[in-house]
């Protein structure tokens, strides 16, 4: 996906995590991350904003501690929020395409991961603060996902974080898990041992289970913000158990 487009999306998806925050209220919870109020939960991304931005800024080559959140509470919050959201899309819409600084996944550049990665943490909890409203037990509760963004988001969990050592998604026997897009036709086929999972963008070969659904379903339930059940499944359900248990990301 295009980082202009993806820079889009950070820049709309933290003015609507911001909007929901201050209609839900930061006493709300928050379904989707149940241990969470929505104080926690714009704390935690405002946190994750101003690192990015650090990182990416002085192009930090090593990494460093998320920044202690601010003892600010109700207004002074969303507006520390908001500035931190501000910063971080000025900051990276104006980095050297040739940056240098470190990153945590493969990506084409260091700026190319930076960028992918807070568009997608923003969608993702954007949808958090949304949910803290009630009207998020389907994606229709939800601001709208474009069909390429939401599939940009499904490679980078499969294959970004869990094409990595730190996957806890194992099993003891070869299985094979297909997540289909219904109305994009992309289709991963997602191969499980005990080592960490392999995924390819395709149909070929047989699978244990299949997940289909819109993609946006798909982004939203992969990334444990829609029950499983809003997907079809087929084949062995245990496989799509095993996901959710275990895919979660710290």
């Amino acid at each position: 996906m295009d980082t202009s487009d993806l820079l889009a999306a950070l820049d709309r998806d933290g003015q609507l995590l911001a909007e929901a925050a201050a209609r839900a209220g930061l006493d709300a919870s928050v379904p989707t991350c149940p241990e969470w109020r929505v104080r926690d939960l714009v704390t935690h991304t405002g946190t994750v904003h101003r690192w990015a931005a650090r990182m990416v800024g002085e192009s930090l080559t090593e990494p460093f501690a998320i920044p202690a959140a601010p003892e600010a509470d109700g207004p002074e919050l969303l507006a520390w929020f908001r500035e931190g959201h501000r910063l971080l899309v000025r900051t990276l819409t104006v980095a050297e395409p040739d940056l240098r600084c470190w990153t945590f996944m493969p990506a084409p550049s260091p700026l190319a991961f930076w960028i992918r990665r807070q568009a997608h943490e923003t969608a993702v909890h954007r949808v958090d603060a949304e949910s803290a409203l009630g009207e998020g037990s389907s994606s229709a509760g939800f601001s709208s996902l474009d069909a390429e963004f939401a599939a940009d988001g499904v490679e980078e969990l499969l294959v970004g974080f869990h094409g990595g050592e730190r996957s806890r998604v194992r099993t003891d026997t070869s299985r094979t898990l297909r997540v289909r897009a219904t109305d994009s036709g992309a289709v991963w086929t997602v191969h499980l041992s005990d080592g960490p999972p392999r995924t390819e963008r395709t149909a070929e070969g047989p699978a244990d289970c299949e997940l289909a659904g819109p993609v946006s379903d798909l982004y939203l339930a992969l990334w444990n913000r829609l029950p499983l059940d809003a997907l079809g499944c087929t084949g062995d359900a245990s496989l799509a158990r095993l996901w959710r248990e275990r895919s979660v990301i710290g």
